[in-house]
């Protein structure tokens, strides 16, 4: 089955139409996007666009073949010129099937959102998932049969990835094709940076894909550190990188600090960000979840866990830390780097990077900086990818 993404793009695509803002300024070239439509085989056609039939001359296809237009979104949309010789749009009720003479059957997925998602088997057997902008499938039934690719709004909905990938319906080796890309996300190198945590990519307008060639799937790190200063949005970063993911298990190494009200609030502010499918775990004895196997663990932070190494050891009394302490501080930082080498488990794990600021004015205060920067160094050693969090923007280090 041979897929043509005649646009990649939000329904007013990208830029849109005299928006000022920065994003819509860069989707130039290849960002530039149209409305999503996708090209079946030359037969089917899901979502008629405007100027569907010179993107598809641009793609170097003919819309002559086609022989079913069906329509995803919520609405029919505005009046869209139907060219000549194509058949009129229509859509598929919810849990009926669709057979076309060329061999296609053509499922219609409920959704949770209005709209209509369409389940394509080729004649090939290959099999299809096409999703509508804000929409994700509802009544999944696990175990399900992996889709040979998979086409939906990644970045607006990274939750109905979660949800095929809970059930099976994305496996390994799913081709998961990033649309509907608007311009809440800046196009380029950053819009491909989080598909790639996501495990999906984005084409370019025009692109012809072969449901079921995998080479293009990207690797999803294994172990992620994010470093970056006080409010950057290192902790926003690390959860956006598992978004898609279900059955996250939330590691907080801070504790809940009872009486503390600033606290409070910062802890109620990252729970209210995090999926409800994710569960917490307050702890600081992270070599043993590294060791089990299971759901992605997401650490915030290593920061908290040194300041509890440190108490450990009595890390902030020179004597004691001149008679054994640091000693058996380096010997808990090697745990915790060896086992993150051998861990099988997804890490994204979040540090503070203090070492670029103020040198503090206290003995303690110095020596809590060194070794979290031995500490963090050490890690980034044992991480697939390292990455650095300024103003809200990631800057990749490695990987």
């Amino acid at each position: 089955m041979e897929l043509t993404l005649l646009g990649t793009g939000a329904p007013a695509g990208l830029p849109r139409p005299d928006c000022p803002c920065a994003a819509c300024a860069c989707a130039l070239g290849p960002d530039a996007r149209a409305a999503a439509s996708v090209l079946v085989d030359g037969a089917l056609l899901l979502d008629l666009t405007p100027g569907a039939a010179f993107a598809a001359a641009r793609a170097g296809r003919s819309l002559a073949g086609v022989r079913q237009v069906l329509l995803s979104h919520p609405h029919d949309g505005p009046a869209v010129e139907v060219p000549a010789g194509l058949p009129q749009p229509g859509r598929v009720p919810d849990g009926r099937e669709l057979t076309l003479l060329t061999g296609h059957r053509v499922r219609a997925v409920a959704l949770d959102a209005p709209g209509t998602g369409y389940a394509v088997t080729g004649p090939d057997g290959r099999r299809l998932l096409y999703l509508p902008p804000g929409g994700a499938p509802a009544g999944l039934e696990a175990p399900a049969e992996p889709y040979a690719t998979v086409v939906l709004d990644v970045l607006g909905r990274p939750d109905a990835l979660a949800r095929l990938r809970e059930t099976g319906a994305v496996g390994p080796a799913t081709d998961v094709v990033a649309v509907h890309l608007d311009h809440d996300v800046p196009p380029g190198p950053e819009v491909r940076r989080r598909l790639a945590a996501a495990g999906a990519r984005a084409v370019p307008d025009g692109t012809t894909l072969e449901a079921g060639a995998y080479e293009e799937v990207p690797d999803v790190p294994r172990r992620t550190l994010v470093l970056g200063g006080a409010r950057s949005g290192k902790s926003v970063e690390a959860e956006r990188r598992l978004e898609s993911f279900p059955e996250v298990l939330y590691v907080a190494t801070g504790g809940s600090r009872n009486g503390d009200t600033e606290w409070a609030a910062r802890v109620s502010a990252h729970q209210e960000r995090r999926p409800g499918s994710w569960r917490t775990v307050e702890t600081c004895d992270l070599v043993p979840l590294l060791k089990d196997d299971g759901p992605p663990l997401l650490v915030d932070c290593l920061s908290l866990w040194l300041t509890d190494a440190m108490d450990a050891v009595g890390a902030w009394d020179d004597a004691e830390w001149a008679d054994g302490g640091e000693r058996a501080l380096r010997d808990r930082v090697r745990a915790l780097t060896d086992t993150v080498r051998e861990t099988r488990r997804t890490l994204v794990a979040v540090s503070n990077e203090v070492g670029s600021g103020i040198v503090p004015a206290t003995a303690s205060g110095r020596r809590y900086r060194d070794e979290l920067g031995r500490l963090n160094t050490a890690f980034a050693q044992e991480c697939e990818q390292v990455l650095l969090v300024v103003a809200g923007q990631t800057l990749p280090l490695r990987g």
